[in-house]
């Protein structure tokens, strides 16, 4: 699948429609096969214990698919999550950022589908697996 926006501009651009989440995620790699994402493990991110918390990994591994997808078909501010099911398997290294590995398995003309498995920096073994699937916007004629 061909790279429509490359990882300065879509940073670019996730600063301009997400306002709210500026600062909190980095573009690690982002080409045809893979894109890699961080979630920056901030003191608000965490749980008991001083690991990530479910819902900043949920939140991950959601912009990861969001941004995978816009790198493909172009700046559409308006593709919305219309399902997710992930799997929390390990716990988090306290403090550590973690990564989403993110490949998108199907791009059709409604709908993008994406795999998500999130690391904890520094740990080979993932800690959460998620499937995603984006709505996308019709195109105008």
């Amino acid at each position: 699948m061909t790279i429509r926006i490359g990882a300065e501009e879509m940073a670019g651009f996730l600063d301009e429609v997400f306002p709210q989440v500026k600062g909190m995620f980095g573009i690690d790699r982002l080409d045809a096969e893979l894109l890699v994402m961080r979630l920056f493990a901030h003191e608000r991110h965490l749980r008991p214990g001083s690991t990530v918390s479910g819902p900043a990994m949920f939140g991950l591994a959601d912009v990861a698919a969001y941004v995978a997808t816009m790198a493909r078909i172009g700046r559409e501010a308006l593709a919305v999550t219309t399902n997710c099911s992930i799997d929390f398997m390990r716990k988090p290294v306290a403090g550590a950022d973690v990564l989403a590995e993110c490949r998108v398995l199907k791009l059709g003309r409604s709908l993008s589908v994406c795999d998500v498995l999130l690391y904890s920096e520094g740990m080979p073994e993932p800690v959460a697996r998620a499937s995603l699937t984006y709505s996308l916007p019709p195109k105008r004629g």
